[in-house]
């Protein structure tokens, strides 16, 4: 069954005044059509990277429409009709991307499933969304949908990408990708003209893409992303901050994150940067040095774990190397002033700026892979105002932006010139605009607004009213220059016993900045003082212990280790003495459980769930408000 164009609900966002005017360089009325504007266009022009065998292979636009258009005739062969709906079960690689745009241009509907998500949950995803195919990985992803597809019963085929382990497999609900594309080749060949028919097929409103939730105060909501909502974002967003086919990009954060759809996959379609694909989660480091892009999109645990690297192996270094990297960073920092205003610093200052450069800070750039960056952004979640200095003064500018699933990723953003670190920057001109209601929460409204949730009217119209503004159910404020700032979520304000308003998330970023703190939940909802949960850094901890021969034999004995202990505790009274006496940490306890994305804990951008954490972890958060 299609998916439905228009939503029967209060909450539909109308497009923005002036919407039809937006235009850029790559035509096309939907992303289906601009991607295949794309491939005309770029023939040739290398689209894509990705590592085979130990060796970077480059892939054509022309190759990559070739695999795009198979796939989805394949899917048309299928028996789909537009509207339907196509899931993605995989880690991020080509495949991933040949399905997407190869259904998109079919006029189907996709949605991305998390390959760390259980079988109930894509049981729940599949069914929700009236899933018609879903296109599976490996074996592993393959075993979690014949668990539950006696329950989907709109499902007709599953298509597997890697059939390792797969040959003897006999299941006349089950085919290989190399099977539906040899499908899709003969329809194609046996049809003309139904490709540039099925390209036609949708228009400007109806639903692109499915973007779920992550579902952590009851299931995933359905987010339905339209063709105007990614065009809204795709147009505007590189005429504030620049790319083009020059550029490279690397991607390795979950595909079916709006964040990496939208600045990995739909900028670059719209710009034609190419897309380097990492080997595996476990390889960025060793990737992202082979790959030294120019444009680089991280969420704030990717530059803190840069950042914690090179501060443990400055720890590392001789006296005088601290020192030269201490006073290069002190110069690099003063110009970055200068840099962020896109204004000229004083001579001496550049030349010592370029001389702390050529000595000590370029290798520091090499040394992350970030030597060749132009500019770089962050968003997702919240990040610490030091970590951005620190990067600046490195010679890396670092933006921070904000958007979500229901703004298609796009929202505000800080800019060359108009930079406030400590604020998400301002309004994205031509995209929405943004005010404060009288709550104090942040309100967005443009063409970037999704249509509403997935077989939800009510929730949708929880969260856009009637006038078309969106309620983001983040708590903040707007000033005289426009510039917003985030205080904290609406939910996670906590109120002591004493009265007290605290805004957790400023002190779980400070926390955060540690090299040894992965994540961290403060506690404290009409409790008499603050508590902290902690998850550390594995890698950071570990090898804190083994330079001091601390004796563990396990992730739990390390974390009950007194000398680890004490460590945290450094770092917690290191942030205490930034805040006032009651926003203090009282006491912490650390989680003695390694998490991945594989637990119910983490978000599959890693980052702790307050909610889930303060349920699950209830005894030893009791610990430490137990009298004495």
């Amino acid at each position: 069954m299609a998916i439905s164009t228009s939503f029967s609900g209060s909450g539909q966002a109308a497009a923005a005044p002036g919407w039809s005017a937006v235009r850029s360089g790559l035509p096309g009325n939907t992303v289906g059509e601009k991607f295949w504007n794309a491939v005309q266009s770029r023939g040739d022009r290398v689209a894509l990277r990705q590592k085979e065998f130990g060796v970077w292979e480059e892939i054509s636009w022309r190759r990559f429409g070739q695999c795009a258009r198979q796939i989805g005739m394949g899917l048309v062969s299928l028996g789909l009709e537009p509207g339907d709906c196509m899931s993605i079960l995989a880690n991020t690689r080509r495949e991933w991307v040949y399905c997407d745009f190869g259904a998109l241009a079919a006029g189907l509907v996709v949605s991305g499933i998390y390959p760390t998500d259980a079988p109930e949950q894509v049981e729940f995803l599949c069914a929700d969304s009236r899933t018609r195919v879903v296109i599976v990985e490996d074996e592993e992803q393959l075993d979690k949908v014949l668990q539950v597809r006696g329950a989907l019963a709109d499902l007709l085929r599953i298509v597997v990408i890697d059939m390792e382990g797969l040959r003897d497999l006999r299941d006349p609900q089950v085919i290989s990708l190399a099977e539906l594309m040899s499908a899709g080749e003969a329809l194609d060949r046996g049809s003309p003209g139904l490709f540039e028919q099925r390209l036609r097929s949708r228009s400007v409103g109806d639903v692109a893409i499915l973007v779920y939730t992550s579902g952590t105060t009851g299931k995933p909501k359905g987010a339905m992303i339209t063709h105007r909502n990614l065009r809204a974002v795709m147009e505007n967003f590189p005429r504030q901050l620049p790319q083009g086919e020059d550029d490279d990009k690397m991607s390795f954060l979950p595909l079916c994150h709006i964040a990496e759809r939208m600045f990995g996959l739909m900028l670059s379609l719209e710009r034609g940067s190419r897309l380097n694909f990492v080997e595996n989660p476990d390889t960025v480091p060793e990737n992202v040095r082979e790959i030294a892009p120019t444009i680089m999109l991280g969420v704030p645990r990717v530059w803190e774990k840069f950042y914690s690297a090179i501060n443990l192996r400055i720890k590392e270094s001789t006296a005088f190397q601290r020192w030269a990297y201490r006073v290069a960073l002190a110069v690099g920092e003063r110009c970055s002033h200068y840099a962020m205003r896109e204004e000229s610093a004083p001579p001496g200052l550049r030349l010592l700026n370029h001389l702390g450069r050529w000595l000590v800070l370029n290798n520091v750039r090499r040394a992350l892979g970030l030597d060749r960056v132009r500019w770089a952004a962050t968003g997702a979640a919240p990040i610490s105002p030091d970590l951005i200095r620190w990067y600046w003064a490195l010679g890396v500018p670092l933006f921070e932006v904000w958007g979500m699933t229901e703004t298609t990723g796009g929202g505000t953003i800080n800019l060359p010139g108009a930079l406030r670190i400590g604020t998400i920057g301002k309004a994205q001109a031509g995209i929405n605009e943004v005010r404060i209601s009288s709550q104090g929460e942040i309100l967005t409204r443009g063409p970037n607004v999704f249509l509403g949730y997935l077989n939800q009217p009510d929730k949708t119209s929880e969260v856009i009213d009637a006038e078309g503004w969106l309620h983001t159910g983040d708590v903040g404020e707007i000033d005289a220059q426009g510039f917003v700032r985030i205080t904290d979520r609406m939910k996670d304000i906590i109120i002591t016993a004493g009265g007290k308003n605290v805004t957790p998330s400023e002190i779980e970023n400070e926390l955060k900045f540690s090299p040894f703190i992965t994540d961290a939940v403060v506690v404290g909802d009409r409790k008499p003082y603050l508590t902290l949960l902690v998850m550390i850094d594995h890698e950071n901890v570990e090898h804190h212990a083994q330079e001091r021969n601390i004796p563990f034999s396990s992730f739990a004995s390390l974390c009950r280790a007194p000398e680890v202990q004490a460590l945290i505790q450094a770092e917690v009274d290191r942030v205490n003495a930034r805040f006032a006496r009651v926003e203090q940490i009282k006491k912490f306890r650390l989680i003695e459980q390694k998490l991945t994305a594989e637990d119910e804990e983490l978000t599959p951008t890693m980052k702790l769930k307050r909610k889930l954490i303060n349920e699950k972890y209830r005894d030893l958060i009791a610990q430490m408000y137990a009298p004495g």
